[in-house]
């Protein structure tokens, strides 16, 4: 069963020029990028994004680290996707992260880490709706689609 999971590309990411370098880990793994948008996120819609954060005391810093530069939102497909795209990210610490995870090659911070990924499949429909409307994800076939997976884990 394919599944959909969401991921930001942070401000960090952004000013480093590393988002090209990124979505290159996610295609090249074999998940499918189905929606893909730059947006500035406003606190609003941060607010949401981190509500289960907001008793922390570090709540409103990450929503304003979160508004310094725009970020690049993608809705990636595969099959176990949110278990996929989460360990790839890696430890949330980059200083802890594993080297050959996108914070363990990427990043020396908590905060300033490369990516938001979801953690659920239900957090992630969660989160794909907050940030794509349906008809800003695609349905398609990669061409090479029959090659990465065996006939019978989709």
């Amino acid at each position: 069963m394919l599944e959909k999971t969401l991921v930001i590309l942070k401000p960090c990411t952004i000013q480093r020029a590393l988002v090209g370098e990124i979505i290159r880990r996610y295609e090249i793994k074999g998940l499918q990028i189905i929606g893909m948008k730059m947006v500035w996120l406003t606190d609003e819609k941060l607010s949401e994004h981190y509500a289960h954060l907001k008793d922390r005391p570090f709540f409103q810093r990450v929503k304003n680290s979160m508004m310094t530069t725009p970020v690049v939102i993608c809705c990636l497909q595969g099959v176990d996707a949110v278990h996929t795209v989460h360990t790839m990210a890696g430890a949330t610490n980059g200083r802890n992260a594993a080297p050959g995870t996108v914070r363990g090659d990427y990043c020396m911070s908590t905060q300033s880490n490369i990516v938001h990924t979801s953690d659920t499949a239900e957090n992630a429909a969660v989160e794909i709706n907050r940030f794509f409307k349906p008809e800003e994800l695609f349905d398609y076939q990669l061409a090479f689609f029959d090659y990465l997976y065996a006939n019978d884990e989709f």
